[in-house]
């Protein structure tokens, strides 16, 4: 039997509109005033990552799912994902 190759992926899964961190997949709700103030609490809490419970992992996925509905924080998150892989594609040619 051939093993499935599964790949890895950051993001929102348009198709079933979960927010995708490898293999962790949640839900985004249905109402955009929700998912705006999930996502602006997930950034202002990870700001304060210094204090114990917080972290700052919380700022990429407050902007992950602020991504969901800002234009602006979107086309953001599309340039670093199209530096990142031309970084990685540039390490990996060497």
């Amino acid at each position: 039997m051939a093993a499935k190759k599964t790949k890895t992926h950051f993001g929102i899964d348009p198709h079933t509109r979960h927010i995708v961190v490898g293999a962790f997949r949640m839900k985004l709700p249905e109402s955009r005033w929700l998912r705006t103030t999930i996502g602006v609490l997930l950034v202002c809490g990870g700001l304060l990552g210094f204090l114990p419970v917080l972290g700052f992992w919380m700022v990429p996925l407050g902007l992950l799912v602020l991504s969901h509905d800002s234009h602006f924080v979107r086309r953001q998150r599309r340039r670093l994902a199209v530096w990142w892989a031309s970084r990685k594609a540039r390490r990996n040619t060497r």
